[in-house]
């Protein structure tokens, strides 16, 4: 069984983490999508809020998708999952030259599990979790870039954080 991990923060889950997530499960039996804690991208969700938003996203689509939350280094987490792909989406040559790094770091630590780029879709390579969360501080429209669901919890956080720019 070829098993995939695609990790990330997903703080929100985009339509970006969506179109990679479906097309990543297409290319392997299990995808394990983990959800980790970045510190130095300032989480508007917490962790467990993230595993619930990432799991009711990703229930409609057709594949064996498991979430899984994860706070190590990512070899080791994809070991432990028994995974021999990591899935990393790419949205600009930036992204490129980021993760080109990070995969030979990570061939270094673990050279049985193997990095596999996607390109994002055209049409939502600009998404980026960050954006989509400073935008709606400032009280922006969101529903471009996330779904309704999604949509509807960041501005309920917003609301409770006090939205920027009033």
């Amino acid at each position: 069984m070829r098993i995939g991990v695609y990790p990330g923060t997903f703080d929100p889950i985009t339509l970006g983490h969506m179109d990679i997530i479906a097309r990543a499960a297409r290319l392997v039996d299990r995808l394990v999508v983990g959800v980790t804690t970045n510190a130095s991208k300032s989480p508007m969700f917490s962790v467990e809020e993230r595993m619930a938003m990432v799991e009711r996203e990703t229930a409609t689509i057709d594949a064996a998708i498991k979430v899984v939350a994860f706070d190590s280094l990512l070899m080791d987490f994809a070991e432990r999952q028994g995974a021999s792909v990591i899935v990393r989406g790419l949205r600009a040559v930036a992204d490129f030259e980021y993760e080109y790094q990070m995969a030979g770091m990570n061939q270094q630590i673990n050279d049985r599990v193997e990095t596999v780029f996607l390109m994002a879709d055209v049409a939502l390579q600009p998404i980026a979790s960050k954006l989509v969360k400073e935008i709606a501080m400032y009280g922006g429209p969101i529903g471009r870039f996330v779904t309704a669901s999604v949509a509807d919890e960041v501005a309920a956080r917003v609301e409770r954080l006090g939205r920027r720019g009033e």
